[in-house]
């Protein structure tokens, strides 16, 4: 895989906006996916029982309803604004997400997208709206189209789903879920799951044998399969920078310090399962879902494989068993600031020297805290720390440490920055606006910042000569008009282009 340099800034090329994603499946697929419990359609639709007034996952265990009795929705918060309860059995709150939501740039996807970031929460449908460059009215108008529900009702069933989910995998108190799932105190969150699931929550704890030991919970993050997640590992094992996070015996390590000593959280495949395990360690409980979300996309495990399968497959580059791994996801970054600095400074140099630097920039301008038990962990430094830094200090040339501080005031005073919710074609306009950023190093960041599932660095060497036919490269404009038909996969494109290449150079 590659994160060489530019080959030329190039120009910014207008990206199209993606189509507005398709709300649910033809409902013979759904009833040939319920039927035989395809874990590829998971999450990907809900199927409700009026007669029971549940809704469940496709993959549910439970025997199957009669067909007269089935209703089918694209999401959790379409059925339960229906007045149906998520099953207790499938546990709806475990589904993946939907991969088209991730990839649209209309409004709904972009507002979905910021209430997953917290905006609403934070803000009200007004601060997502703005968001969105519309107004609140015509954002709820277009939730009742999509969803038959209010974008406020469509945050509550995710916060009541992983306060669900926490309720049935943790220990942790009453006011830590309420805290954790975003509710802010403990009645409002009381009365939300009461309104919503006719049952308080300490029902449902009551039939949960979860066991939470020395400030440790952990957590199963599902998926669609296939899943190569020793590849996603390999990708950043690469890539760690000491005392910050580590990529052993098969899982993925992030460390930090806080008041009462450390923190970390552990990424590993959950055996027998199409999921992952995380466990979380001395998290404080408001932070634990923004955690989940960080390595929800680090992981790519939203992604839709079959779609990108059916798209790349049928082109003769990807035809092959040996040229097509449909377990391959785009590996994030667990900070977007992170990827943007790791970037600029992989500009035209090689994976391993561009780890080498990063490890300088942190050990020079990050902070080390020294525990009690002598062990050591960094911090990556912060944005204001950059800005004015003297980054020629760690060998780097002068042009990349201007860039990089240039990276640093804008991100900083806010005229960059890493949330999902915006569209490809803005975030590429603000990145190369800056000195020293062009549309490589632009798109890179956004495929693994923003894991923009067509993010597509079309300068890259590596990419040119893997899609060409011969000896010689493409050029980038051959490139760009070459992967027209990958689209809205591009960036996944780019990864089994990079795995490839790894690959020849391995033999």
């Amino acid at each position: 895989m590659s994160e060489n340099g530019e080959h030329r800034p190039g120009l910014h090329a207008k990206i199209r906006a993606m189509n507005t994603p398709q709300p649910l499946p033809d409902s013979r697929i759904c009833d040939q996916a319920r039927r035989s419990r395809d874990p590829r359609f998971d999450g990907l639709f809900f199927t409700a029982v009026t007669s029971t007034r549940i809704y469940c996952r496709p993959v549910c265990p439970a025997p199957a309803p009669k067909p007269g009795n089935i209703r089918y929705f694209a999401n959790a918060a379409a059925a339960e604004a229906a007045g149906f309860r998520p099953c207790l059995r499938c546990r709806p709150e475990l589904a993946p997400g939907s991969a088209s939501w991730r990839r649209a740039d209309d409004h709904v996807a972009r507002a979905l997208r910021a209430i997953n970031e917290g905006v609403l929460q934070e803000g009200g449908v007004e601060a997502v709206s703005a968001r969105l460059g519309i107004g609140a009215r015509q954002l709820r108008r277009l939730f009742d189209q999509q969803f038959g529900a209010s974008p406020v009702a469509v945050a509550t069933t995710q916060r009541l789903l992983f306060a669900k989910q926490l309720l049935s995998e943790t220990s942790l108190s009453m006011i830590d879920i309420a805290l954790a799932s975003g509710f802010g105190s403990l009645r409002r969150f009381n009365a939300a799951f009461q309104d919503a699931y006719r049952m308080p929550p300490s029902r449902l704890r009551a039939g949960s044998d979860a066991v939470q030991r020395n400030d440790r919970l952990q957590l199963k993050l599902a998926y669609r399969p296939p899943f190569d997640f020793a590849a996603s590992l390999g990708f950043l094992a690469g890539r760690t920078i000491p005392d910050l996070e580590d990529v052993t015996h098969g899982c993925y390590r992030r460390r930090w310090a806080r008041s009462g000593g450390e923190a970390w959280i552990e990424v590993a495949q959950y055996p027998g399962e199409h999921a992952l395990r995380v466990t979380a360690h001395n998290v404080d409980a408001v932070d634990l879902h923004d955690c989940v979300r960080r390595i929800r996309r680090m992981f790519d495990l939203d992604a839709d494989p079959a779609s990108v399968t059916g798209v790349l497959r049928a082109d003769a580059l990807f035809a092959g068993k040996r040229a097509f791994n449909p377990g391959l996801r785009i590996p994030g970054g667990y900070d977007g600031f992170e990827v943007a600095i790791r970037a600029v400074l992989g500009q035209q140099i090689s994976v391993a020297a561009t780890t080498t630097f990063a490890r300088r920039l942190v050990a020079r301008f990050g902070e080390s805290v020294s525990l009690a038990n002598a062990a050591m962990i960094a911090r990556f430094p912060t944005p204001e720390q950059l800005a004015d830094a003297d980054l020629e200090s760690i060998g780097i040339i002068r042009s990349r440490a201007q860039t990089l501080r240039a990276l640093a005031r804008a991100v900083a005073e806010g005229r960059l920055h890493f949330a999902t919710d915006q569209s490809l074609e803005h975030f590429v306009a603000s990145a190369t606006a800056l000195p020293g950023i062009g549309d490589w190093t632009a798109h890179y960041i956004a495929l693994r910042a923003l894991s923009h599932p067509d993010a597509f660095p079309a300068g890259d060497l590596i990419l040119r000569r893997q899609a060409a036919i011969g000896d010689s490269a493409l050029t980038e404009k051959a490139l760009r008009a070459r992967a027209e038909v990958w689209r809205p996969w591009r960036g996944y494109a780019v990864i089994q282009l990079w795995q490839q290449a790894s690959k020849h150079n391995d033999r």
